[in-house]
């Protein structure tokens, strides 16, 4: 058709489908802003409540809107009594990510302002979710364990509080500061796979748990929010694989002549060093020499220093580190399960989700489509693209 742009298999790369104010990429400079502010001055400077509360709103709050902020999440971090009866009920090996997109559509039936559409609505539906995602998997993770849910603890902020919730002891300063960053880091990240996802479903006008359990269930994809899981579980298997760092080159050899992937390492976007795997670089180093577990930190560096060289012997510099190189170690020395790591990214996304869904929603000068449709191209079965002959049962 004349005018038509097609694109075949590329997964809308370089397609541009809406305008955003929320957060910004650079992929070629490594550069990451949320709301016009660089990923790394915000992960020195900021907290995650602020952070989140710019993303909803725009301008970073002041001294007062920040405070009612936090104390609006607190208020609201307590799960409906029949949302935790539910968990009870779940087999216990189900996987933390089903539990939680299972889950968001319960929270939606607790929110009294579900059917009001209205800014400030939408608003205080947002404050519930990130409030009560860490809740709700904190809470499933005891119960799992045929434990008690740990009662939120008012004196503790956002990420100290998920920790205290998680294992029923007052969480490590130091822990809680670095658990508050990787949210910040992971908190927005322009159109990717779940953000889309959300968007996309917002612009039926369904709800916000609508958009939001869409973007849950894209997250959980390990080509997503899991691969920092398999992360770690690459790294449980290089510690088991090799007998010294100095074969980590013949793994990663091995490895990409297999045709199979460096975890953590390349990205859509960004054609050098992901901003934020820096960041996460200089945790892990910390966290391991505070833990004891330096061991970690050098195998994956290894790892790192190993897969460059190869992919650039074979004409493919741009693979760098991602954000999930990183992370998934960070987590494991704060604490965090490997199968829970995917479930914090979602605790930390959800402030950009439900920040895209205002701006669908709310946005209208921005040119969005009134409701995402994109077309494909019908290139036929076996019989072709037309002319297949209806056959009688009995002649087939």
């Amino acid at each position: 058709m004349a005018g038509e742009v097609r694109y075949k298999n590329i997964g809308l790369r370089g397609v541009t489908v809406a305008d955003t104010k929320i957060s910004y990429i650079d992929g070629e400079n490594g550069v990451l802003i949320y709301r016009g502010f660089r990923i790394e001055d915000l992960a020195e400077k900021s907290t995650f409540p602020e952070t989140a509360w710019m993303l909803l709103h725009g301008p970073l709050p002041s001294s007062g809107e920040l405070r009612r902020f936090e104390e609006q999440l607190r208020a609201e971090r307590v799960l409906p009594p029949f949302v935790l009866q539910s968990l009870k009920l779940w087999p216990k090996e189900s996987d933390p990510m089903d539990v939680l997109q299972a889950s968001v559509p319960m929270l939606a039936m607790a929110d009294p302002d579900l059917r009001d559409e209205s800014r400030d609505a939408n608003v205080r539906k947002a404050i519930r979710l990130i409030a009560r995602i860490p809740a709700l998997m904190a809470a499933w993770h005891r119960i799992r364990q045929e434990l008690d849910p740990v009662p939120p603890n008012d004196d503790l902020p956002h990420a100290a509080n998920f920790l205290w919730q998680l294992t029923g002891l007052k969480p490590d300063e130091d822990a809680a500061r670095d658990l508050d960053v990787c949210l910040i880091l992971h908190a927005d990240h322009t159109f990717n796979a779940s953000t889309f996802a959300c968007r996309e479903v917002v612009s039926t006008q369904a709800h916000m748990y609508a958009g939001v359990a869409a973007g849950v269930g894209a997250l959980s994809g390990s080509l997503h929010g899991g691969a920092n899981a398999r992360v770690m579980e690459m790294l449980f298997q290089v510690e088991k694989t090799v007998r010294s760092e100095d074969e980590v080159g013949d793994w990663v050899r091995g490895r990409l002549d297999a045709g199979e992937k460096i975890m953590g390492m390349g990205h859509a976007v960004y054609k050098t060093v992901d901003p934020r795997s820096k960041v996460l670089k200089q945790m892990s180093r910390r966290l391991s020499q505070k833990t004891g577990c330096e061991h970690w930190y050098r195998l994956l560096t290894r790892i790192e220093e190993e897969g460059l060289r190869e992919f650039e012997k074979r004409g493919k510099s741009n693979i760098k580190p991602n954000v999930d190189f990183y992370s998934g170690s960070v987590y494991y020395l704060i604490g965090i399960p490997v199968d829970l790591m995917t479930p914090v990214f979602a605790m930390s996304r959800i402030a950009g989700w439900c920040a895209h869904i205002l701006e669908e929603k709310f946005a209208e000068a921005q040119g969005k489509p009134a409701l995402y449709r994109p077309q494909a191209e019908y290139v036929g079965d076996y019989c072709g693209p037309v002319g297949c002959v209806y056959q009688p049962r009995e002649k087939r």
